[in-house]
C-alpha cells in the first residue's frame, strides 16, 4: 500500500465539476479524472491543464459501479483501495496538489453518486481513507 502524507487541503482547494460545464475563471488548475475522453468535448473547449487518467477508477470497476447508488458505499472502498495500491496514482495525485486551486472534472451526468466525489474527499485527506 502506498500513502504519503500530504498536507491536507481546506475544502475550498478542491473543487469538482462536469466537464460539460462552462470554464469558471476561479477553477484554477482543470484536471480530467476520467481515464476515457468525453464524447462531444473537443480538447479546445474542455479548456484542461493535465488529464490524471491514473486517478480514474479502472475500467472493470467503473462497469461494475455503473452509477447505480445503491454500489456507491462499496464503490467507494473499492476506488479507494485501487489508489492507494496503484503508485501511478500517487505520482498524479502529488502532481494535482502543486497547485492551490484544482477542479477535478468528471463526465458522468450524475452529481451525488460519481467518482469525482470520492477523488475529491481523497485529495482533501491527503490520501486517507474516508472511514479515517
Amino acid at each position: 500500500m502506498v500513502c504519503v502524507a500530504v498536507a491536507m487541503r481546506d475544502t475550498t482547494g478542491v473543487r469538482i465539476a462536469r466537464v460539460y460545464d462552462a470554464y469558471q475563471a476561479s477553477d484554477g488548475y482543470r484536471v480530467l479524472v476520467d481515464r476515457l475522453w468525453p464524447r462531444g468535448v473537443s480538447r479546445a473547449a474542455a479548456r484542461i491543464d493535465d488529464w490524471a487518467k491514473n486517478l480514474a477508477p479502472s475500467a472493470s470497476l467503473r462497469r461494475w459501479f455503473g452509477h447505480e447508488p445503491a454500489r456507491f458505499e462499496a464503490f467507494r472502498r473499492f476506488y479507494i483501495e485501487e489508489l492507494l495500491s496503484n503508485p501511478a496514482a500517487e505520482e498524479d495525485r502529488r502532481r494535482v496538489l502543486a497547485h492551490p486551486m484544482v477542479t477535478l472534472l468528471y463526465a458522468a451526468s450524475t452529481t451525488k453518486h460519481n467518482h469525482a466525489i470520492v477523488l475529491r474527499e481523497f485529495l482533501i485527506r491527503g490520501g486517507a481513507t474516508a472511514e479515517s
